[in-house]
């Protein structure tokens, strides 16, 4: 595989986030990077830009519960920490979709699913699913799909 943009964008961040010793963002980068490389190891394979999306889409999502946790226990210095690790993490994510974006997409992609109701669910997220991922989280996606459906 070829040099990946993504990868490589996060990379140059990281030497430059060195260069400005930017401590907090150089640590939530070197996160980031170590992901990739335990994701590399346990699956040898090599990343490319749409699996780097789906690491980091869920790194995010680890950290808004664990910021929402951490609320919920009074210890907003933790929460604070996690909110500020999803704002570098996002830095690398394709702009976030307004909810007329995501529900157009849904709509176009129900038109071309042959089923109705829940059972179209899966099929729906799983023409759905690539289109969003990193750009959206997909939980909201999936309360929107299921409205829509009627269940």
């Amino acid at each position: 595989m070829s040099d990946d943009n993504l990868v490589a964008t996060i990379k140059a961040e990281m030497k430059a986030a060195m260069k400005a010793k930017a401590k907090e963002r150089l640590a939530t980068i070197r996160l980031m990077q170590a992901e990739f490389k335990r994701v590399e190891v346990d699956e040898r394979i090599e990343i490319d830009d749409a699996r780097a999306l789906a690491i980091l889409d869920k790194m995010v999502k680890q950290r808004r519960d664990s910021a929402q946790q951490y609320t919920d226990a009074a210890r907003p210095e933790l929460a604070a920490k996690e909110e500020a690790e999803i704002l570098v993490i996002q830095e690398f994510l394709p702009a976030q979709l307004s909810e007329d974006e995501i529900n157009t997409l849904i709509d176009d992609a129900l038109a071309g699913i042959d089923a109705t109701g829940m059972a179209a669910m899966g099929p729906l997220m799983g023409v759905l699913k690539p289109q969003l991922q990193g750009r959206v989280d997909m939980g909201a996606v999936s309360k929107l799909v299921k409205a829509k459906l009627g269940a």
